[in-house]
């Protein structure tokens, strides 16, 4: 399985701003930098699967359905 940081970046995006969040409040609540969440929403980034983690927690998102690869979402 495969997921490009593009489509992983968006993921974690649309959950931040659904939620209300601002990066600098999920930095916080992450414990990851303000800067590594701005690397890894525009696709630049490449997180390890612990900085997903704790990204995803804290926002209420299964890290199982943050990497599953879109294309094959329909799948299911």
């Amino acid at each position: 399985m495969r997921i490009s940081m593009v489509d992983l970046g968006e993921k974690l995006r649309q959950r931040r701003e659904l939620l209300g969040l601002l990066q600098s409040q999920l930095a916080t609540l992450s414990g990851v930098s303000t800067r590594t969440i701005q690397l890894v929403e525009q696709g630049k980034g490449n997180p390890s699967l612990e900085t997903v983690f704790q990204l995803a927690d804290p926002m209420g998102l299964r890290l199982d359905l943050v990497v599953k690869d879109p294309a094959k979402m329909s799948d299911q």
